[in-house]
């Protein structure tokens, strides 16, 4: 089985747009979905609502892959479980390293969907003396002393950053330096990083602020909405005189 460390996905080469390549990860998990229910065949409609997009999205993503269904049949699930975990590398072996083994470190050693989609958690790196040789999801923490030696032993090219944000930093540049190209960043900061390495940032409190956003937004309509109900509007309120249109008041 080949390793992430000589081997990089296909959809740059190809010139996949990275929108699409954002959302090949959402249709891979639908269709998971339908395999593991046998389901044969699934219309770009079916699949277009499991996966929260419109389906002439879809069919326009899927033309990338060379994908275009069979009229009045649809798409083979099992052949596009395929084609899209090709193109996402994931029948490649991707050996991954989490470093910062704290509450979040640790819940995401304990994540049982990392091997089922292609990556293996190699190793987890903590700065915490007191952690070193204590096993996490059945793997020995290893100090950052020997992060660069991990790096190298294990082939890694997939780093993932669960320190606090003070340290996240340095951890990235050792993680570099040492030939990472790729790092999953949970630690609440900006990483600066050269080109050549991808960074993807996962903000769970940025997340949970945007909801908080919608639920407020949400509960101004609904309390606009009741007093509209309640309150009858004042007599000639918005109008001008031939009551189409609103009067303008004198300066």
């Amino acid at each position: 089985m080949a390793t992430g460390r000589t081997h990089r996905p296909a959809t740059r080469s190809r010139g996949i747009p990275e929108a699409t390549v954002a959302r090949l990860p959402l249709y891979l998990r639908a269709l998971t979905t339908l395999s593991e229910r046998s389901v044969p065949t699934v219309s770009s409609e079916e699949l277009a609502a499991a996966a929260g997009v419109n389906s002439a999205k879809l069919r326009k993503d899927f033309s990338y892959l060379g994908s275009y269904g069979t009229r009045g049949v649809g798409y083979d699930v099992e052949y596009l479980v395929y084609q899209i975990s090709r193109e996402l590398g994931l029948t490649q072996d991707w050996p991954v390293v989490i470093v910062g083994i704290g509450n979040l470190g640790a819940a995401l050693a304990n994540y049982g969907g990392f091997a089922s989609r292609g990556f293996r958690v190699a190793a987890l790196i903590d700065a915490d003396p007191a952690m070193a040789g204590k096993p996490v999801a059945g793997i020995p923490v290893q100090h950052t002393d020997e992060l660069e030696k991990i790096i190298d032993g294990n082939g890694v090219s997939i780093g993932v950053i669960a320190t606090p944000a003070g340290a996240a930093q340095q951890v990235c540049d050792r993680l570099v330096a040492a030939g990472i190209t790729s790092i999953l960043n949970f630690a609440p900061t900006v990483l600066s990083v050269p080109d050549g390495v991808d960074v993807r940032k996962v903000d769970l409190s940025i997340e949970l602020q945007i909801l908080a956003f919608h639920e407020q937004r949400k509960a101004g309509e609904e309390a606009a909405a009741e007093a509209g109900a309640v309150l009858p509007a004042p007599e000639g309120s918005g109008k001008g005189p031939d009551g189409d249109v609103p009067a303008v008041m004198p300066a």
